[in-house]
């Protein structure tokens, strides 16, 4: 039999503040939904406009962050896993499709009045959650090594 491959990368922003709950073992889980919008020409020809709406859920340090870090209308990048779950609700058979994060990136820049713009990266959701988001570098900050023969001509670099 065949392996099967099941892996989504979305990017959007977030329809509500997360959700962050404990199971009864103690286990982290957070919630959120994310707006994916999306362009289209229709059949007049002409460009449309419409958005998707995808639930989410991040478990244990992974979740804690994001509740932490972020807030409704803040964009992120979500690296995960479709799951489909099904149960029952006042007698009738519920059923739904979700994206199990594995990894969720911060995009844009902060908004906490400490002026200025950052953005952070969470590491997987393996290690232990950041105390403070690190501050993107700067232009000045990034050290260029020459890796060939003729040195690098900082005005050449684009950006």
């Amino acid at each position: 039999m065949a392996r099967s491959f099941n892996q989504v990368i979305l990017m959007g922003n977030l329809t509500r503040d997360p959700e962050l709950r404990q199971t009864p073992n103690g286990q982290s889980v957070c919630s959120f939904s994310l707006a994916l919008n999306r362009s289209y020409k229709g059949s007049d020809g002409e460009w449309q406009e419409a958005t998707d709406y995808v639930d989410i859920v991040a478990w244990g340090p992974l979740g804690e962050r994001t509740a932490q870090y972020v807030t409704k209308g803040r964009p992120v990048l979500v690296n995960g896993r479709l799951q489909s779950r099904s149960w029952e609700q006042e007698g009738q058979k519920r059923s739904k499709v979700e994206v199990v994060a594995q990894d969720v990136t911060f995009l844009g820049g902060r908004t906490d009045g400490e002026g200025g713009s950052s953005s952070y990266t969470p590491a997987s959701s393996s290690s232990a959650p950041a105390d403070k988001p690190k501050p993107a570098k700067k232009k000045e900050d990034v050290v260029i090594e020459d890796i060939g023969d003729e040195p690098i001509n900082l005005d050449d670099i684009p950006f």
